[in-house]
């Protein structure tokens, strides 16, 4: 029950919109897929549910190849897409019922179904409403509840956290990783604390390629490169900020705010102790120091600029 996609290109008219990408998730891995507008995203995506069909390569989900075999892909699959559909005259219980029936559910085990993803994305006040009565927020938890509702093993996520408000998000992120315990989820989000709170692995595409593909963690190494970063705080501006530079390894000395300094040095030298030793013995007043680490949002900006 993976995603497994090889050498995948898709080209509308003269544009390539996706050019040559592979990728596999895996069984029980949640997987974020990033990317600017425009990037490939929900065109991999739209291919990977069977709703486009690739014009090069092939694309198996759940070990079901989208172009010979749609149906089983589409029994396998829940998606939510980026604008997501809804009868807007149906009520929350009604359209449910007809997304299940369209997937072969009936009877008691549609109502149960029903029941528990209503509970599952927390629609219980809004379930005797229309659609069209609803905030974005829950339009989106109705679209997250129909791709859950006959349990798929594999969930196809198109930015599913749109319109939700801080506490939505953090109820719809904890369905999103109960979800990931069992099922092989790739979803795309423009939210990168979510991506952190969220992701076993991170992909980036940019115009139609994969350019990064790895854990957070990897990800920040690969950025960082060969190279050491602290931010020292001191009490006030230091007088002479070469001083700084005296320090073995450093190669760099940056004042970010007042009393600030980013501090760049080659990687295995240790850096926090020195600065501290070099406080101390010029009497200067440190009154912060830490290692920073490439911010998932840096990292993006660097590989799509």
């Amino acid at each position: 029950m993976s995603i497994q996609i090889k050498s995948l290109t898709k080209e509308y008219n003269q544009q390539r919109a996706v050019d040559q990408i592979s990728l596999t998730v895996k069984p029980g891995e949640i997987v974020g897929f990033l990317g600017p507008n425009g990037a490939g995203k929900s065109t991999t995506m739209k291919v990977a549910t069977g709703y486009l069909p690739p014009t090069e390569g092939t694309v198996e989900v759940n070990g079901f190849d989208v172009l010979t075999q749609p149906m089983e892909v589409r029994r396998s699959v829940g998606y939510l897409p980026e604008h997501n559909p809804l009868y807007l005259d149906l009520y929350v219980k009604e359209y449910l019922r007809f997304a299940g029936a369209l997937h072969g559910l009936s009877g008691s085990n549609l109502s149960r179904r029903i029941t528990d993803m209503i509970e599952l994305v927390g629609l219980g006040r809004e379930q005797h409403k229309r659609i069209g009565q609803l905030s974005k927020g829950y339009r989106q938890r109705v679209g997250l509840a129909q791709a859950l509702l006959h349990n798929p093993p594999v969930l196809i996520l198109d930015e599913p956290t749109t319109g939700l408000d801080p506490n939505q998000l953090a109820e719809i992120r904890q369905v999103i990783r109960d979800a990931g315990r069992d099922k092989t989820v790739l979803f795309s989000t423009h939210i990168m604390q979510e991506v952190e709170a969220v992701c076993d692995r991170v992909v980036i595409i940019n115009r139609g390629k994969i350019v990064a593909d790895g854990s957070l963690s990897e990800l920040r190494s690969a950025s960082s490169g060969d190279g050491v970063v602290v931010v020292a705080e001191f009490e006030g501006n230091l007088a002479n900020p070469d001083v700084l530079k005296t320090v073995s390894g450093v190669t760099h000395v940056e004042l970010l705010t007042q009393g600030q300094y980013r501090i760049s040095a080659e990687q295995n030298t240790d850096l926090r102790a020195a600065i501290f030793r070099l406080a101390a013995d010029q009497n200067l007043t440190l009154v912060g120091l830490r290692q920073q680490e490439s911010s998932l949002e840096g990292i993006f900006k660097e590989l799509t600029k």
